[in-house]
């Protein structure tokens, strides 16, 4: 079954731990809300279950259309429904990253900024010195807990959010916690700089091809891909061209393997999985400008697009904002 209760908690951080020589440690956040709410985010920085690292991923200049869906900052915990076009976030659907990019850190070590507590240090205290900027913590609330005093911090009533993480592709003994749209994440707003920070985490035994109903891994799929792997991938498209609708929209796939692919039986599809057969043929090194037709939509609010394989599997995916979306005739990179 999927997490209780997810969602995301809005709130500014006050104070942090670093949490070692425990079975699973992890790195404590103290947060408020602007309703003067305390809050507890424990976010894990080392698996149960080996290889005990986890697979960590910071964009410092995240860009997707998810930021402009969040509640407003400070606003506490918002419960969110695990689908699309809402906050919720999906690691594999949601196309926030490119999985090839994540790497393993170890919890703790000796010095400093080489493993996992040290890099979510970093960050966290950057928000803590920055008056201005706001936190978004998704995963699983617990609490409040009227009676009890948060055991990292003391402030009454407990209360906080956990499971910080990839919620998907678990492994037999945490497959109850599968489940679509409700991966854990932190998202950190600059404004004064104008951009965000996003961290993301998984563990090692989940996997990367999932069911789109229960979140269970797909036992034939292939695992994560490694940097450069990917022959077929998304190179740019062109979703708001000059003129009035219907507007003659495009993808662009990029070849980029020494042998030619035949595309009969792939496909595009959109963020509500509205899919785009492809045919025909691309050869080494070369590019195909893929006019959108009748299913596959576009819009310039912001969205998503995935590539998918002859076996329905996801092979690539990008995404892209309304700011993004707005100049007229401009073709996205990705």
């Amino acid at each position: 079954m999927p997490l209780r209760s997810y969602g995301v908690l809005a709130g500014r951080p006050v104070d942090r731990r670093r949490e070692g020589n425990t079975d699973t440690p992890h790195y404590q956040i103290h947060l408020r809300d602007n309703a003067g709410v305390d809050y507890r985010a424990s976010v894990n920085v080392q698996s149960q279950q080996a290889p005990s690292e986890l697979l960590y991923l910071a964009n410092e200049d995240f860009t997707h259309p998810v930021t402009a869906l969040l509640p407003a900052a400070g606003s506490g915990w918002t419960a969110l429904a695990s689908q699309p076009g809402q906050a919720s976030l999906d690691y594999i659907r949601g196309n926030l990253f490119d999985p090839a990019l994540m790497r393993p850190l170890p919890p703790d070590l000796p010095g400093g900024d080489n493993d996992l507590a040290d890099k979510l240090e970093h960050y966290v205290q950057r928000a803590i010195n920055d008056a201005a900027s706001g936190v978004y913590l998704f995963g699983e609330r617990w609490g409040p807990e009227e009676s009890t005093r948060d055991k990292i911090f003391g402030f009454l009533p407990g209360n906080g959010v956990h499971d910080v993480h990839m919620n998907q592709g678990n492994s037999a003994q945490f497959r109850r916690d599968d489940g679509v749209w409700q991966d854990g994440g932190i998202l950190i707003h600059l404004p004064g700089e104008n951009r965000w920070i996003a961290i993301f985490l998984a563990f090692q035994s989940q996997a990367w091809h999932t069911d789109d109903t229960t979140g269970h891994t797909i036992g034939t799929a292939p695992g994560r891909p490694e940097p450069g792997d990917l022959p077929l991938r998304i190179a740019a498209a062109l979703v708001n061209p000059v003129g009035p609708a219907p507007e003659p929209e495009t993808v662009t796939l990029l070849n980029a393997s020494p042998a030619a692919i035949t595309l009969d039986g792939w496909h595009l599809a959109d963020q509500a999985k509205r899919t785009l057969p492809l045919t025909g043929s691309i050869e080494p090194g070369e590019t195909l400008r893929q006019p959108v037709t009748a299913g596959l939509q576009l819009g310039n609010s912001g969205g998503a697009i995935t590539l998918l394989d002859p076996t329905g599997l996801k092979v690539h995916g990008v995404s892209y904002t309304k700011d993004q979306a707005a100049r007229e005739g401009w073709t996205i990179n990705f």
